[in-house]
C-alpha cells in the first residue's frame, strides 16, 4: 500500500505530460462515425434483435426524411455544404438498407414467432420505402444543381407555387415519420388524405408553370 501511494504522488505532476503522450501516440479519428452495426450475437434473442432493428430504423427513418427535407431546401438555399451533407444522408440510408435487410433475412430463417415474423417482413418493406426517401433527396439537389449551374431562375409565382407544394411534403414526411415512430395511427390516418391533395396539387402547379411558360 505505501509502494503504490507513493508512486501515486510521485506520478501526480505528469499526469498532464503523460495526457499529451497518449494523445499524440494515438490521436483521435478526425472523421466521426456515423453508420451504425447490427451485433450478430443479438439472434439468438429474436425479440432483442428485432427491437433492435426497429431502432436503427428509427434512425434510418430520421435520416431519410432530413435527406428529402433538406433536398427540397436546396432549390432556393443551395450551398456546397448542404449538397454535401444530402448526398452523405443518401449513402447512410443506402448502408442502412444493405444492413437492415441482411440482418432480417438472417432473422427470419431462425425460429421466432408469427408476430416477430410478421413485424420482421413490415420492416423490410419499409426500409426499402425510406431508402426511395432519401433518394428523392438527391433527385431535388440534382435538380437545384442543373439549375445553378444553367443559371436558371424561377419567377416570383413559381417560387411562392414552390414553397406551397414543399410545405404540404413537408408536412406529410412529419406525420408519416410521427406514425412511424411512436406507431401513431391518427397520424397514419391522415398520411392519404394530404397525398392525395399533393397528387392534385401537383397536377394545378405544374399546368400553370407550363402556360407561364408558354
Amino acid at each position: 500500500s505505501a509502494f503504490n501511494i507513493l508512486c501515486t504522488v510521485l506520478m501526480l505532476p505528469l499526469t498532464g505530460v503523460l495526457e499529451k503522450l497518449v494523445i499524440k501516440l494515438i490521436p483521435d479519428s478526425k472523421k466521426q462515425e456515423t453508420k451504425t452495426e447490427l451485433d450478430e450475437r443479438l439472434l439468438a434473442a429474436p425479440s432483442i434483435a428485432l427491437e433492435r432493428c426497429h431502432e436503427v430504423a428509427a434512425d434510418m427513418a430520421k435520416t431519410a426524411v432530413q435527406a428529402l427535407a433538406d433536398g427540397l431546401t436546396s432549390l432556393h438555399q443551395y450551398t456546397p455544404e448542404l449538397a454535401e451533407a444530402i448526398r452523405k444522408k443518401e449513402d447512410i440510408t443506402d448502408h442502412y438498407e444493405d444492413m437492415l435487410g441482411t440482418y432480417l433475412v438472417h432473422l427470419s430463417s431462425r425460429q421466432i414467432s408469427e408476430q416477430d415474423s410478421a413485424e420482421a417482413a413490415k420492416l423490410l418493406k419499409i426500409i426499402g420505402d425510406f431508402e426511395r426517401i432519401a433518394d428523392h433527396g438527391v433527385n431535388l439537389l440534382d435538380s437545384a444543381e442543373e439549375m445553378k449551374e444553367k443559371s436558371v431562375r424561377l419567377s416570383e409565382t413559381a417560387k411562392e407555387e414552390l414553397e406551397v407544394i414543399s410545405s404540404a411534403v413537408c408536412e406529410i414526411l412529419d406525420l408519416a415519420l410521427m406514425a412511424f415512430l411512436n406507431d401513431d395511427l391518427k397520424a397514419a390516418e391522415k398520411v392519404e388524405p394530404l397525398e392525395q391533395v399533393i397528387d392534385a396539387l401537383k397536377e394545378t402547379l405544374r399546368t400553370s408553370h407550363i402556360l407561364r411558360m408558354q
